[in-house]
């Protein structure tokens, strides 16, 4: 193993990726190192969609949407509602140079790496119903043509090319479990080796040490994302106060190795560590049947016109609708005294508006197979979708409603639905979308929806009444809370470098990516817009490489 790399990055993710790519393009030597093995490269954004949040952007154009920085800062600022004096002044600026970054070069840097973007444009947190509050005024979230392992392939390449060259050594199954600081600066990385390990990406790795470290450079660069892996760390952060007590039953939306270990590690060394009772977990969470790590979840990307109830049956009320208002409905859920949530919905519904997160959950974009993915404004489930309807553990599917609250209650884990109840809440519903208007708010929202086009192309249910069986069979899905991604963490200048608590520079450590709360400590404030996850660490990922490179010159 090389011992003469000018930085060290722990944590082989996007960011770390972003980071490596570019030092060695600056002519830097990079070491970095990691828990896992070759096979995890690139972290979890391989896992991910690989959406991205753009501003004005050609496709955006193309679809006759009218986007602009200030509309997009205005939706930023109205969603993160920074209110913390000291831990949100680094995140205000990180916010403004990220929205400027979208809105400007973010496009051309990425598609200048070879990466691509499907044509159409999705409309993701439609928000909680004020002009001025939390959510997108306009669809941005922008896929990969490739989706996550794409966004990876476009930072690893280059990378492995310059380990193939030398300038890059990768120290895999190397636990960081300290930082060296000497001299008030950090000057390399001590911990654990780990056994060799064969698993395949994303599985679980043995923890057996086999010897110990100890790694020095001019600079260390912490990349190793967040807490969502570790739902006792989960719940040791979790803001009681603002968001209701935490849920008792989770899935996971992301591998094991997402433990948050290097954030107590790098805040023990002297690190400041802001807003670690920020976090972003998804509500409508499924147990994946196939899964690759333990308690595997995916996430239901949902049209807005499933009808959501609560445990006891009861519709969840605006702005609670699916897509509008992740972390608000999330609130109301921990408020009811329950873990899970129901959606209920017709065989139209689910064949056009499901879709689910994750590459392995979109072969067709995924494998860039154009043929595949024109299938989808075809009649039918997506094939991932009717796998999940067929061997599911959280679906129900019958043809009358009294059978569908029965294999409801059959899968409940809280307390028995009564049908009554349930009958009452589709009736309402459905007396409401036999007209053009209406005062129910999700039925406007629907509206809304098909008024853009691509939406109404492919995404949105034509409205129709739930009972209706031309529509059928009726189908129930069980909901949970899926945990997902760390909105706080390393508090870091715009240059990526991390601060001390009296908000001085630490001399030589750098973060970026999630672990940094995705840039400054939590660019994100309170909330996310979607499609900001993978951008924010290639935006900190760049911003940490850049200043090094500057830095060691």
């Amino acid at each position: 193993m090389s011992d003469d790399a000018d930085v060290i990055v722990v944590g082989a993710g996007l960011a770390g990726l972003v980071a490596t790519y570019e030092l060695v393009r600056a002519g830097r030597k990079v070491l970095v190192v990691d828990q896992e093995n070759e096979a995890n490269l690139g972290g979890q954004a391989f896992w991910s969609l690989g959406g991205l949040f753009l501003v004005d952007s050609p496709e955006q154009r193309r679809m006759g949407i009218h986007d602009s920085y200030d509309l997009a800062l205005a939706d930023w600022m109205g969603s993160a509602a920074f209110d913390r004096e000291r831990e949100d002044h680094w995140p205000r600026q990180w916010a403004k140079a990220y929205v400027n970054f979208a809105a400007g070069e973010k496009r051309s840097y990425l598609s200048g790496l070879g990466l691509r973007l499907t044509p159409t444009v999705g409309w993701a947190e439609r928000g909680a119903g004020t002009a001025g509050g939390h959510g997108n005024s306009v669809p941005r979230f922008h896929v990969t043509w490739g989706t996550g392992p794409e966004v990876v392939r476009v930072f690893r390449e280059p990378v492995l090319e310059a380990a193939a060259r030398g300038r890059v050594t990768f120290a895999y199954r190397h636990r960081v479990d300290g930082l060296v600081v000497e001299g008030g600066a950090a000057v390399g990385v001590r911990g654990t080796v780990l056994a060799p390990s064969s698993e395949a990406r994303g599985v679980a790795s043995s923890r057996e040490a086999v010897g110990e470290f100890e790694l020095r450079a001019q600079a260390v660069v912490v990349t190793s994302g967040g807490i969502g892996g570790d739902h006792d760390l989960v719940r040791r952060n979790w803001p009681v106060e603002r968001m209701g007590p935490a849920p008792r039953s989770m899935v996971t939306g992301v591998p094991a190795y997402v433990d948050g270990r290097m954030l107590g590690i790098t805040e023990d060394a002297g690190g400041s560590v802001v807003n670690r009772d920020r976090m972003w977990h998804y509500t409508e969470g499924l147990m994946n049947w196939d899964p690759v790590w333990p308690g595997h979840g995916i996430r239901i990307l949902p049209g807005p016109s499933s009808l959501w109830l609560d445990a006891t049956g009861r519709r969840l009320p605006a702005p609670f609708f699916p897509g509008h208002d992740t972390l608000g409905t999330l609130k109301h859920i921990t408020g009811t005294g329950h873990d899970h949530t129901w959606f209920v919905l017709t065989r139209s519904i689910v064949e056009k508006e499901f879709a689910l997160s994750g590459s392995e959950q979109n072969p067709d974009i995924t494998g860039k197979d154009l043929k595949l993915a024109l299938s989808r404004v075809r009649k039918g489930a997506p094939g991932p979708v009717q796998a999940f309807l067929d061997h599911g553990q959280d679906f129900v599917v019958r043809r009358t409603l009294r059978d569908l609250v029965d294999g409801m209650n059959a899968i409940s884990p809280g307390p028995k639905l009564e049908f009554d109840q349930v009958h009452r809440e589709i009736q309402a519903r459905d007396r409401e979308v036999d007209n053009a208007y209406g005062k129910d708010f999700q039925a406007m929202s629907m509206r809304n929806a098909r008024a853009y086009w691509p939406d109404r192309l492919s995404r949105v249910a034509k409205p129709h009444r739930l009972l209706d069986p031309a529509h059928g069979p009726l189908i129930a899905v069980r909901l949970h809370v899926l945990t997902r991604k760390t909105l706080g963490g390393l508090e870091t200048t715009l240059e990526s470098q991390v601060v001390r608590p009296d908000g001085t520079p630490f001399d030589g450590l750098y973060a970026a990516g999630e672990v940094a709360g995705f840039g400054g400590g939590g660019v994100h404030g309170y909330n996310a817009l979607e499609g900001t996850f993978l951008g924010g660490c290639v935006f900190s990922g760049r911003a940490a490489g850049r200043a090094l490179a500057r830095r060691l010159a």
